[in-house]
């Protein structure tokens, strides 16, 4: 009996041994240097960069969507980007601020109550960017009112789809929501033209047809489309991960 407690006390008191930590569901879209570890690298090699992720994080605070998504994976390039011996990320022209933000609103009202919390995986492309990485001579990309997602929860590609071309035929027309698929679970949503591409040929035949109004009533653009100066540089020594 004694032999038996002593086992039982021993059993209790080991701690547990540590589970390796789960994947990130965004590991297979992005490249290394365009993580967390990567940013802060990015962050902190050029002094300037402070200021000017700060100015970008109020202006989305200022039209409410700061919260959509963090502010830091915004900013990621495109995939190619070591190849095209770009940045891993950027800031883009505060000219094109408004631009993402009428995107934002149309995944927070929209993306995100339909399939869940998402990633961006690419943003903003600058012209020589977008010509390396094969992007249309007028990509949305490159005006920065694009974002590439992943979304962050177990979902078929197939049911992606389905789900995301619902809503894009409900409320695509008034936002000039563009929908577009790649490989596995990666999509793309821009407010620049509506339209969709693509698209699974047995999932297309169900998603309702693109369908022009004469007149497409936009929605609200962001009150104040200039966007502020750029901020000083601080000093604070740990990029905020917004």
């Amino acid at each position: 009996m004694i032999r038996w407690l002593a086992a039982l006390f021993l059993l209790l008191s080991t701690p547990a041994l540590a589970q390796p930590p789960a994947a990130s569901p965004v590991a297979d879209y992005i490249t290394a240097g365009q993580d967390e570890p990567g940013y802060r690298s990015w962050y902190l090699a050029h002094p300037a960069r402070a200021g000017q992720v700060k100015a970008f994080n109020d202006y989305l605070e200022t039209h409410q969507v700061s919260e959509v998504v963090p502010t830091w994976q915004l900013l990621r390039t495109a995939t190619s980007w070591a190849r095209c011996g770009e940045q891993p990320f950027e800031i883009p022209p505060t000219l094109q601020w408004p631009n993402i933000v009428q995107t934002l609103r149309y995944i927070r009202d929209f993306v995100v109550p339909a399939v869940g919390a998402v990633e961006p995986v690419s943003g903003y492309r600058n012209p020589l960017l977008n010509v390396c990485a094969g992007g249309a001579p007028e990509s949305a990309h490159k005006h920065y009112s694009a974002v590439d997602l992943v979304p962050l929860r177990a979902i078929t590609r197939e049911r992606l789809m389905q789900t995301l071309c619902a809503a894009h035929g409900r409320r695509g027309a008034a936002y000039h929501v563009g929908l577009g698929f790649y490989a596995f679970l990666r999509f793309h949503v821009d407010t620049s033209k509506f339209r969709r591409w693509n698209m699974d040929p047995a999932v297309a035949s169900h998603c309702p047809p693109i369908v022009r109004p004469p007149v497409v009533t936009a929605t609200a653009s962001p009150a104040d489309p200039q966007a502020p100066a750029v901020m000083p540089a601080t000093s604070d020594p740990q990029p905020p991960l917004q």
